[in-house]
C-alpha cells in the first residue's frame, strides 16, 4: 500500500516511479507537436490574408471602378471618355474614380509605375469632356506580401453641366443660441478666423437688434463656392457674389436659422419650405447639449433631412471637455429614437470617409471638432463640403423638370427701380424670363396672372430656372399687397388644388395632456404656415403621446395650395406632432363635411 501511494504522488515528469518508455512517448509527443506547429506557422506565412473589399460596382451612380488606365488603345479611349460623360452626367456634374478595384470591388492596387499612367489617362480623358480632376486620397493594399508597394487612388472628377451655372447645394445650420453658428459661417464664407469676441458674424446679421445682442432671428443666406479644382472660393479673393458664382464649379449655401427657442417658427419654416439638402447641427463645445440643440436634431430627423454635427469652440476647454461633449453626442445619436452611428472626423481620410458614406447610407452621422478663433480642423469641414455629393440623381432631376412648373413663395420684397420681387424654391418644371403664370390661392381662392421679369440665383442674373433651384424672380408692377408667403406660382395649364380642409396621418410625438377635437395647432407644410382647428379623429376621442392616428384638420384663416403626400409639422407650446398629408377637401366638400 505505501509503494502504491508514493508512485501515484510522485509527478511522473521526475523520473521517480516511471519508465523509460513512458518518458520516451512523451518526448515523441512534445516533438510531434513542435513540428506540427513549424507546418501549420508556415501554411499561415504562404496563405495571403483576406483581401478588403469595396462593394460591387453599380451601372448607375457617379461612381465607377478601374483597375488600370494604362496605354489604352484610340478606341478604348474613346470608349472610356464617353464612360466619364455618363458619370459625370448621372452625378450632376460629379464623378467618382477608385483606380486599383477590379469590378467586383476587390482592392488589388497598382505599382507606383503604372498609377502614375492611369492617373495621366484619366487626366487625358477629363480634359476631352471638359472637366478637372483632384486626387483626394492614395492608399496602400498590405494583403499581398510580395516586396512591391501596391495603392489605390481616389480621384474626384468635376465638371459644370453644360446647362447650368453650377452645383447648388443647400445646407440648413442649426444649434442652440450663442453655440457659434453665424461666426462659423463668417469664418467660411469671408475666409478671415475670428477675434473671439463675434467679429466674423457682423456680416451676417440683418437687423440692428441682432447685431447688438449678437443672436440671429431671421433667415439669412451666405454662399460657399468651389472650383473645378477643389479650391475654396470666397468673399476673401472676390469682392461680390457674382464673382463667387463665375468662378465656382460648386456652391453651397448655408441656409443660417436661429438658435433661441422664441424664433422657433423661424427656424422650422427655414427647414419646411427652403428645403434643404442637409443640415449641419452646431453645438458648443464648453456648453454641450442644452436649449434647443435635441429640438433641432428632432426636427431634422422628422423632416428626414441628413444631418452632420460640429462641435465648435474647442479653444475654449480643455482635451477632456471636448472629449465628454463627443461622447454625450454619441450617446444620443446611438439611442433607440436616433439609431446613427456617429463617425468622428480627425483627420483629411476620414473627411473622404465621411462625405461618401454620409450619403449612401441614412444612419452615419459625420462629428466634427474645430475652432473659428483659432481655425482647428476647419479644413477637414471643408474637405468634407467639397467632396459632398448632391442626393438627387440625373434621373430625378430629369422627371421633375418634365412636370408643370411650381414656384414656392418664401420671401416677397420691393427694389427700387425693380418692383416686386418674390424669393423662393421651384419644385417642379423649368421657369425662363418673359414666363407667364398664375399666382395663388388668394384669401377667395383664387390664382392672379402675373408675367416673370427677371431671374437672380445667389445674387447673380440667370436666365433659366430648373427643379429644385432657388432664385429670386422680378414681377414688376405688380401688386405686393396681393402676395403672402405660402403661395405658389403655377403654370395656367395647372389645375391646382386649394382646400381649406384636409386629412394627415400624424404621430403625436408629445402632448401635456391629450390631443382632442377643438384643439388649435400651427400648422407646417412645405412653405405653408398656418393656424388650424382639429376636426375630428378618425377611430379615436383623443390622442396622447406617441398615438398614431388619422385627424382632420380645418385652417382657421384662408385656404391654400397643399399636395397629397406632403410631409407636415404641427405644434403649439409644448405640443409636437408630424405626418403626412392623405386626403384633401375641396371648397364644395368642406361646406358638406362641415354639415355633417
Amino acid at each position: 500500500m505505501v509503494d502504491l501511494t508514493e508512485s501515484v504522488a510522485v509527478s511522473p515528469g521526475r523520473g521517480q516511479g516511471c519508465s523509460n518508455g513512458r518518458k520516451t512517448s512523451k518526448k515523441s509527443r512534445t516533438r510531434r507537436g513542435k513540428r506540427g506547429r513549424r507546418k501549420r506557422n508556415k501554411r499561415n506565412r504562404n496563405n495571403k490574408t483576406p483581401p478588403p473589399f469595396l462593394p460591387p460596382e453599380a451601372e448607375e451612380g457617379n461612381i465607377e471602378y478601374k483597375l488600370k488606365l494604362v496605354n489604352p488603345t484610340l478606341y478604348r479611349f474613346e470608349h472610356l471618355a464617353t464612360q466619364l460623360k455618363w458619370r459625370l452626367q448621372e452625378g450632376r456634374g460629379e464623378a467618382l474614380y477608385q483606380i486599383g478595384v477590379e469590378d467586383n470591388g476587390l482592392l488589388v492596387g497598382l505599382t507606383e509605375a503604372d498609377m502614375k499612367a492611369s492617373l495621366k489617362t484619366l487626366k487625358r480623358m477629363a480634359e476631352k469632356v471638359g472637366a478637372d480632376i483632384t486626387l483626394l486620397r492614395e492608399r496602400e493594399v498590405d494583403y499581398d506580401l510580395d516586396r512591391t508597394t501596391r495603392k489605390i487612388a481616389e480621384v474626384l472628377v468635376r465638371k459644370v453641366p453644360d446647362d447650368q451655372q453650377f452645383l447648388d447645394l443647400r445646407v440648413a445650420v442649426l444649434g442652440n443660441v450663442d453655440s457659434g453658428k453665424s461666426t462659423l459661417l463668417g469664418v467660411l464664407t469671408q475666409g478671415e478666423l475670428d477675434n473671439g469676441r463675434g467679429r466674423a458674424r457682423l456680416n451676417l446679421f440683418r437687423h440692428l437688434h441682432e447685431i447688438q445682442t449678437g443672436r440671429t432671428s431671421s433667415i439669412s443666406f451666405e454662399i460657399l463656392g468651389f472650383n473645378s479644382k477643389g479650391e475654396v472660393v470666397n468673399y476673401s479673393e472676390s469682392r461680390t457674389a457674382e464673382e463667387i458664382c463665375e468662378s465656382s464649379s460648386k456652391m453651397i449655401t448655408f441656409i443660417d436659422l436661429a438658435g433661441h427657442h422664441k424664433y422657433l417658427k423661424t427656424t422650422v419654416f427655414g427647414l419646411t419650405s427652403y428645403c434643404p439638402d442637409f443640415a449641419m447641427l452646431v453645438v458648443s463645445a464648453n456648453t454641450g447639449i442644452v436649449g434647443t440643440t435635441r429640438e433641432h436634431l428632432g426636427l431634422a430627423m422628422a423632416l428626414k433631412v441628413p444631418i452632420f454635427i460640429v462641435v465648435s469652440k474647442v479653444d475654449l476647454c480643455s482635451r477632456g471637455t471636448v472629449e465628454r461633449t463627443v461622447r454625450q453626442l454619441e450617446r444620443v445619436l446611438k439611442q433607440p429614437g436616433c439609431n446613427k452611428v456617429p463617425m468622428v472626423v480627425s483627420n483629411p481620410d476620414d473627411a473622404v470617409t465621411a462625405a461618401q458614406q454620409f450619403t449612401q447610407s441614412t444612419c452615419v452621422t459625420p462629428i466634427f471638432t474645430l475652432s473659428s478663433v483659432s481655425g482647428d480642423s476647419l479644413d477637414l469641414l471643408k474637405v468634407f463640403l467639397n467632396i459632398l455629393p448632391p442626393l438627387s440623381n440625373s434621373k430625378e432631376q430629369e422627371e421633375l423638370m418634365q412636370q408643370l412648373t411650381e414656384f414656392q413663395v418664401d420671401e416677397i420684397y420691393s427694389v427700387p427701380d425693380v418692383g416686386t420681387v418674390v424669393g423662393g424654391t421651384l419644385y417642379s418644371g423649368v421657369c425662363r424670363e418673359g414666363e407667364r403664370l398664375v399666382v395663388g390661392p388668394t384669401g377667395e381662392g383664387r390664382f392672379l396672372r402675373l408675367k416673370v421679369g427677371s431671374i437672380q440665383r445667389n445674387r447673380s442674373a440667370c436666365r433659366v430656372l430648373r427643379a429644385g433651384q432657388a432664385a429670386t424672380l422680378a414681377l414688376g408692377n405688380f401688386d405686393r399687397s396681393l402676395l403672402r408667403k405660402g403661395m405658389v406660382m403655377v403654370s395656367p395649364k395647372m389645375n391646382p388644388t386649394i382646400c381649406c380642409q384636409f386629412e394627415a396621418a400624424i404621430v403625436l410625438l408629445f402632448h401635456a395632456k391629450t390631443f382632442r377635437r377643438g384643439s388649435q395647432v400651427t400648422i407646417h407644410v412645405g412653405n405653408v404656415r398656418q393656424t388650424a382647428t382639429v376636426e375630428c379623429l378618425h377611430g379615436k376621442n383623443e390622442l396622447r403621446t406617441g398615438e398614431r392616428a388619422v385627424v382632420g384638420f380645418h385652417f382657421i384663416k384662408h385656404p391654400e395650395y397643399l399636395r397629397l403626400g406632403a410631409k407636415l409639422l404641427f405644434r403649439e407650446g409644448v405640443t409636437k406632432g408630424i405626418g403626412h398629408v392623405t386626403r384633401l377637401l375641396p371648397p364644395s366638400q368642406n361646406q358638406n363635411h362641415q354639415k355633417s
